[in-house]
């Protein structure tokens, strides 16, 4: 699963003052009466626990926790859609997934996108941006593509290698991630450089890769990206002794679209104890080198955004106040589940819907005696099931969305099949997935065949 983590943080040459000064604005949010300079830094897959858990006991932290320390930190950390570019498309344009119809990796915003840099820029300030941006459309293969599409299929393929670890031979190399640390230097430069001598106040945005797994040629030619990869000097800021092996309800016992996901993930073989906890350790690794590279606005808010200013929720004299909705939307129509997925978090419940609402059964949690999400109660509550789909039907017609998608792959799979002609049972044959399919291509070829004739409405399971 993709998360984002990110970090705001207001420079101290212009500070933004206390949130309680200045005139109202859209959710009583405050405009700032001078105008802050802005640094954001967004990563990839880090696992926002870390950043509240105290003292980060399994991995130091120590720039993370000094801006814990003098800033914010939320203890309820969810993207609107676990996976790069349908986030990441909702964070720039500030809408739904739904509503950007970022479906996949391969869909994202145009190129020429109004987006919230576009916005400040628009309103006085100087923008600039390094990294890792990933909102139009990711650098991704056709294997990756045609594996998005084809999720409807009535077959299950590995499509990603199995999780490994990778220590690089150099002991003490601290610049693993090479690629982000040069886009660190760029960013660390500008400020210095060019920032500093504006008169306008300024956005930085930086994004980073890590702690994403890197990818994995030793799998075959379409690789995807499940090793993790890190030297010993990052190794031994992780507290081995403190990591833990969660629980994991047996595959038998999983729900069917848990289960696709652990299959095409690669994670349905067994794992040792000690290999597990070296994948997490190198996680936590990964995390570490993250956090060393670490060394808010007036705008007007438009009033057709999905979200809700985060600003008040600093600030003690909102502490008692309402100022979002009591509920979290995600949604994923990606590849690694072959159903569209639709998350509604409450204070108490999370609720998870999956394609047409009757086709997938749904799935409930208590997270407050049921926080690691292993025990589906939504037939013992069957009053809160319903009070929760009703809710998010209210937010979102999923099953009219999840059927949008399923014509969007099927329509992207008919052109690239065109596109291919007579090679294409050559081709299929021979993506990422080709393990698996070379045992019994006809197979295969004829369960597509079958998917292509059936009517839009989203398969069952």
């Amino acid at each position: 699963m993709l998360l984002l983590w990110v970090s705001v943080v207001a420079v101290p040459a212009l500070a933004a003052p206390d949130p309680g000064a200045g005139g109202q604005r859209r959710g009583a949010a405050r405009v700032w009466p001078v105008a802050p300079n802005v640094v954001l830094v967004v990563s990839d897959s880090f696992d926002g626990r870390l950043t509240f858990y105290p003292g980060s006991q399994v991995v130091k932290l120590p720039f993370i926790n000094f801006m814990k320390a003098h800033g914010t930190s939320f203890l309820n950390a969810y993207t609107n859609s676990p996976i790069c570019c349908p986030s990441r498309a909702a964070m720039w344009s500030g809408l739904f997934t739904h509503l950007t119809e970022s479906w996949n990796n391969f869909k994202g915003l145009d190129p020429n996108y109004t987006t919230w840099m576009d916005i400040m820029e628009k309103h006085g300030y100087r923008t600039q941006k390094f990294g890792k941006l990933d909102y139009t459309s990711g650098h991704h293969s056709i294997s990756n593509r045609v594996e998005a599409w084809t999720r409807d299929v009535a077959f299950l393929l590995r499509q990603e290698g199995r999780p490994m670890v990778n220590l690089i031979p150099k002991k003490t190399k601290v610049r693993v991630m090479e690629k982000d640390w040069k886009n660190t230097d760029r960013a660390v430069n500008w400020l210095r450089k060019e920032a500093s001598n504006y008169t306008q106040p300024f956005v930085l945005y930086l994004g980073l890769n890590l702690p994403h797994p890197y990818p994995s040629p030793s799998s075959g030619e379409n690789f995807g990206s499940s090793t993790f990869h890190t030297s010993l000097y990052w190794l031994k800021k992780v507290s081995y002794d403190a990591i833990k092996i969660p629980k994991w309800s047996p595959l038998s016992e999983m729900h069917p679209v848990d289960y696709y996901s652990s299959y095409t993930k690669n994670c349905t073989g067994k794992f040792t104890e000690k290999e597990i906890k070296n994948i997490r350790a190198f996680y936590y690794a990964m995390c570490a080198e993250t956090d060393a590279m670490l060394d808010i606005a007036g705008a007007p808010l438009l009033q057709n955004l999905s979200g809700y200013s985060l600003l008040p929720l600093s600030s003690e004299m909102y502490k008692f106040k309402n100022l979002h909705p009591p509920w979290i939307l995600s949604e994923f129509h990606g590849c690694n589940v072959n159903a569209s997925t639709y998350m509604l978090r409450t204070n108490q419940w999370k609720y998870i819907a999956y394609s047409d609402g009757t086709s997938v059964l749904p799935q409930l949690f208590d997270l407050s005696s049921d926080p690691d999400e292993l025990t589906n109660i939504a037939t013992q509550f069957p009053e809160v099931t319903y009070s929760l789909d009703r809710k998010l039907r209210s937010i979102i017609n999923y099953p009219k969305v999840s059927a949008s998608v399923h014509q969007y792959n099927k329509e992207q799979f008919i052109r690239w099949k065109q596109s291919i002609g007579q090679n294409y049972s050559n081709v299929i044959a021979n993506l990422r997935w080709h393990q698996d399919w070379l045992q019994e291509p006809r197979k295969y070829e004829s369960a597509i065949d079958r998917w292509l004739k059936t009517p839009t409405n989203p398969k069952k399971i």
